[in-house]
């Protein structure tokens, strides 16, 4: 697809984003950053959370997992639920009773500070990692289908990215990211929707009649039921629920936007129904999976597979969105970008807030509402250069192995040096296309 649409898609989405910001931003004050106010309508946060909950790996794991996992990651999805319940239930309301701004504050409480600060840098280090790395794959596929053919270096759109994020989250913070996270969920679900909407439209098929050709080849079976197999669906509800209480529920990313709610009760129907709406997302992108299964057998599409000649799920779904018309391809990129937007600015103002509270203890110190803004403002923009440095990490190290390979090659002997250096990769690495 022409470079010069993918950069102009990005572009309009990036001014959406900050049309909202500009909205959202207006008026805000420290408590607004952190907190939202606490005046956040309950279902805007509850639909936002889905765009906060799905990364750019999931938008494309989860259609390409039908190929070889079926339908068999719903009962991982009903976990969720049971997850969910159980922060509404029980963490929420200790949340909300000791009215938190960083949910690690309460390991202080219970435990002292070396417990908070221990919790907090270990929030700050796994987010770091993986909130930046899935964020890596957004910038590479900008990279890779816009900068590379103009032959700029990949850190120009990681940067370009990184900045973006910190200019419309500067202001308005957390009160900023409940609002755009709903953007980046409607452009999710479009992107996932049109995509299975055009391939039924092209093999001039029903939803229905492509649901019952998937389950005649079982690309529907939902319930693994041989205890033995690694998606036993036992196995899958006790691991959802146990990732969502982990990941979500002792997570400041994700609570942050819950704690953002009027009340309790708010806070509690926004969890059940992000819940019940994680049911009926996942259940599009798995049909979104057997849609492009469908479409590949139909039309003898060759899926895309590895050296070894196996199938590559993950990249089924860019494979035929790409190869079906530039419609697709734009509504995919713009599903990718929306993912990447919601995985890393809610982090980026997680990660402020925690070293605000945890470690700096603004709401300990008597700090003037100038001082806070002051040293807040340096710490989201030290945390945004983190940020880039992490991305960009894994293309710097494959730069410094290729060059090392270069230089052991050098080094060889004049006999050795005229046979083929078998160890020296036939393109660079990071040359290798998506």
């Amino acid at each position: 697809m022409n470079a010069t649409i993918i950069l102009a898609v990005f572009v309009f989405y990036t001014i959406l984003l900050f049309v909202i910001s500009h909205f959202t931003a207006r008026k805000s004050d420290n408590n607004a950053f952190f907190r939202g106010n606490k005046n956040s309508p309950w279902f805007v946060v509850a639909y936002g959370m889905i765009g906060a909950s799905l990364s750019g790996v999931t938008f494309m794991s989860v259609p390409g997992g039908v190929y070889t996992g079926q339908f068999t990651y719903m009962p991982l999805v009903f976990g969720y639920v049971l997850g969910y319940a159980a922060i509404a239930l029980v963490l929420l309301p200790l949340y909300y009773r000791l009215n938190l701004t960083s949910i690690y504050s309460y390991l202080n409480m219970r435990f002292g500070p070396r417990s908070e600060k221990t919790g907090a840098a270990f929030f700050i280090l796994a987010r770091l990692l993986g909130s930046a790395l899935r964020m890596y794959l957004v910038v590479f596929v900008l990279y890779e289908f816009v900068f590379k053919d103009w032959g700029i270096p990949f850190w120009v759109p990681a940067v370009i990215f990184i900045a973006i994020i910190l200019l419309y989250t500067f202001k308005g913070g957390i009160k900023t990211v409940v609002w755009t996270d709903t953007l980046q969920t409607t452009f999710l679900l479009l992107a996932a929707f049109l995509t299975a909407w055009f391939i039924m439209k092209n093999l001039n098929i029903s939803l229905g009649d492509l649901l019952k050709s998937a389950s005649a080849k079982g690309y529907t079976k939902v319930f693994e039921t041989d205890w033995t197999h690694n998606k036993f669906w036992v196995k899958q509800v006790l691991s959802g629920m146990f990732i969502t209480i982990t990941m979500t529920g002792l997570d400041q990313d994700m609570m942050q936007k819950n704690l953002t709610c009027k009340n309790l009760r708010d806070a509690q129907k926004n969890v059940m129904t992000s819940s019940l709406l994680f049911v009926v997302v996942n259940g599009l992108f798995l049909c979104l999976g057997a849609a492009l299964i469908y479409y590949a057998q139909q039309t003898g599409f060759q899926l895309p597979v590895n050296e070894a000649g196996v199938v590559v799920n993950d990249k089924i779904f860019p494979s035929v969105a790409f190869s079906l018309s530039k419609f697709t391809a734009i509504v995919f990129v713009i599903g990718l970008v929306a993912a990447g937007y919601s995985s890393a600015d809610g982090t980026l103002t997680a990660l402020t807030t925690t070293f605000c509270f945890d470690f700096m203890h603004f709401d300990k110190k008597q700090l003037t509402e100038q001082q806070i803004t002051q040293r807040r403002k340096w710490i989201h923009v030290a945390f945004a250069m983190l940020y880039l440095l992490v991305s960009t990490l894994r293309v710097i190290l494959t730069d410094l192995c290729w060059a090392c390979t270069l230089l052991a090659c050098s080094s060889k002997t004049e006999e050795s040096s005229t046979k083929p250096c078998l160890s020296l990769p036939l393109r660079h690495p990071s040359s290798v296309t998506f």
